[in-house]
C-alpha cells in the first residue's frame, strides 16, 4: 500500500510541479477570470494524467506490477487514479461552467475579451487547433457526463459484475474522446515547456492502452484454453472446486498467485487464487465461494467438459523472505492460497516452522479433514478456529498461540475489515509493517 500512495503522490505533485512551470498563474496580478482559465487548465492537466496512467494500469502491464506488490495492488491505485479523475473533473467542470452561470445570473462581468497576439508566422497546427475548440468543448463536456456515470457505477458494489465488465470497458472510448479534447484546448504555452511533453506521452500511452481494450487483447498473450475436468461442492461452506486441464503451454505459477477465469464469455472473467501447486501437467484447481449471484450459480450451470479460459498468472503473495518462521492467516474463502502452498511444502518441504490460522463462519467438515491432512504432509500446523464457536481470531490470541511471533512474517488472505484490524494490533504490538503481507480482497 505504500508504493500505491507514493505513486499517487509522484504523479500529482510532479504534474503540479511541471505545470506551476510552464503556467502564469503565480506572476500576474490576482483577477477571477485569469485564475479560473489557469485552474480549468490545472485541473484538466491532472485528471487527464490520472486517466491516463488509470487506463495503462488497466491492461495489466507486466513490468510494473512487481513495483506495486502484484496486480492486486495496481488495480487498487486505478480504483484511486479513477476516483481522482473523477474528483477532478467535476472541479474541472465546475470553475468552466460554474463561472458561466454567474455571469449568465448577471452576478458577475465578464471582461472584455483581448485580442489574439499577432504571431510572426502562422501555424497549420495552430489554426486547427483552434478551428476544432467549439467541437472539442461540447464533446468533452459529453464525454464529462459519461465518464461521471460509468466511474460511479463501477464503485457501487452492488452494481453486477456483468454489467460492471461491459460497461467500464466503455471509458476507454470517453477517454479517447477526452484526448482530443485536451489536445484542442491545451493551453498553447504548455506544448513549449516540459508539461506538454509529458502530457503527449501519457495520453498516448493511454490512448494506445484504450485501444488495447476496445480490441480485447487485454492479457491475451497470457491466456490459455482448456475444459473442466472435475468439480466438487462443498456445501457446508458454499465453496466449489473447480479442477482444469488446460490444452496450451501454461508458463507455471507459484504457490498464492491467482489467474482470470472466464467459464461465460458473456459475464467475462473472473480473478480467482489458484489453489493447486504446480505439477506442470497442464492442471490448474481453484477453490471458488459462492457469494455473489454469479459463483452461486456455478454449481448448477458448470459441467465437466465445459471449455474455460485461464489468463494469468498474477501476484505476488509468494511466501518469500527471510525471516525464521511464518504465521498464515485465512478468512474464509481466503484459504485458497495456502492449500496452493501446503502442496508445494508437501513436495518440497522448508525448514520454517509455519502456524496456519483457518477462520471460517461455515465449517465443511470433509473441507477441514482434508486441510488438516495436507497440513500434516506439508508439517504446519493448523489452527482451526469456527467464528460462531470459538470467536474471531485477533491478534491477541494469535500472539498466545504463537509466541516467537515477532521472529516470523504475516501472510494474510481475507476480508478487508478483517486484514485491517489484525494488521492495525500487530503492528502497534511491534510488528514491522513489511512484515504484514496482505493479499486485497476485492480489486473492485
Amino acid at each position: 500500500m505504500k508504493n500505491i500512495k507514493l505513486s499517487l503522490l509522484a504523479l500529482f505533485v510532479g504534474l503540479s510541479l511541471l505545470w506551476l512551470l510552464a503556467d502564469d498563474m503565480l506572476s500576474v496580478p490576482y483577477a477571477l477570470f485569469p485564475l479560473r482559465a489557469s485552474l480549468i487548465n490545472y485541473t484538466g492537466v491532472l485528471a487527464m494524467g490520472a486517466m491516463s496512467v488509470g487506463m495503462l494500469l488497466a491492461i495489466r502491464p507486466r513490468r510494473i506490477e512487481p513495483f506495486l506488490g502484484g496486480l492486486d495492488k495496481s488495480y487498487r491505485l486505478h480504483k484511486w487514479l479513477g476516483i481522482s479523475a473523477l474528483v477532478l473533473s467535476i472541479v474541472h467542470w465546475l470553475w468552466a461552467q460554474g463561472v458561466k452561470w454567474l455571469v449568465g445570473w448577471g452576478w458577475l462581468e465578464k471582461p472584455a475579451r483581448k485580442a489574439a497576439a499577432a504571431t510572426a508566422e502562422p501555424s497549420p497546427i495552430a489554426d486547427f487547433l483552434r478551428s476544432q475548440r467549439g467541437l472539442a468543448e461540447d464533446l468533452g463536456e459529453w464525454a464529462f457526463y459519461a465518464s461521471v456515470v460509468l466511474i460511479v457505477l463501477a464503485l457501487l458494489k452492488h452494481f453486477p459484475y456483468r454489467w460492471f465488465f461491459k460497461t467500464h470497458r466503455l471509458l476507454a472510448i470517453v477517454y479517447l474522446v477526452l484526448v482530443f479534447h485536451s489536445v484542442v484546448l491545451m493551453k498553447t504555452a504548455y506544448w513549449s515547456s516540459p508539461i506538454g511533453p509529458l502530457m503527449a506521452l501519457l495520453m498516448l500511452a493511454g490512448s494506445v492502452a484504450a485501444g488495447i481494450s476496445l480490441l480485447r487483447r487485454v492479457g491475451h498473450s497470457r491466456r490459455v484454453v482448456g475444459n473442466i475436468e472435475t468439480l466438487e461442492l462443498h456445501p457446508d461452506n458454499r465453496v466449489l472446486g473447480v479442477g482444469i486441464q488446460l490444452q496450451g503451454s501454461w508458463a507455471g505459477h507459484q504457490a498464492g498467485q491467482f489467474a482470470f477465469v472466464t467459464f461465460d464469455p458473456a459475464e467475462g472473467p473472473h480473478p480467482f487464487t489458484i489453489s493447486s501447486a504446480w505439477h506442470d501437467d497442464g492442471r490448474l484447481r481453484f477453490h471458488i465461494k459462492g457469494i455473489g449471484d454469479y459463483t452461486a450459480s456455478l454449481p448448477q450451470t458448470l459441467k465437466v467438459g465445459d471449455p474455460v479460459t485461464v489468463e494469468g498468472p498474477y501476484g505476488r503473495f509468494d511466501f518469500g523472505g527471510t525471516q525464521p518462521r511464518q504465521i498464515w492467516v485465512a478468512g474464509g474463502i481466503g484459504i485458497t492460497p495456502f492449500i496452493a502452498r501446503l502442496q508445494a511444502l508437501a513436495q518440497q518441504p522448508d525448514q520454517r516452522p509455519v502456524d496456519l490460522f483457518y477462520s471460517t463462519a461455515e465449517p465443511d467438515q470433509e473441507f477441514i479433514q482434508r486441510l488438516n491432512a495436507l497440513a500434516e504432509r506439508a508439517q504446519v500446523k493448523l489452527h482451526v478456529l469456527v467464528s460462531g464457536r470459538d470467536g474471531r481470531l485477533n491478534a491477541e490470541r494469535l500472539c498466545q498461540q504463537v509466541p516467537e511471533w515477532r521472529d516470523a512474517s504475516m501472510w494474510f488472505c481475507g476480508p478487508a475489515g478483517f486484514g485491517q484490524a489484525l494488521r492495525q494490533d500487530l503492528v502497534a504490538r511491534g510488528l514491522a509493517v513489511a512484515d504484514f503481507h496482505q493479499e486485497l480482497f476485492d480489486m473492485r
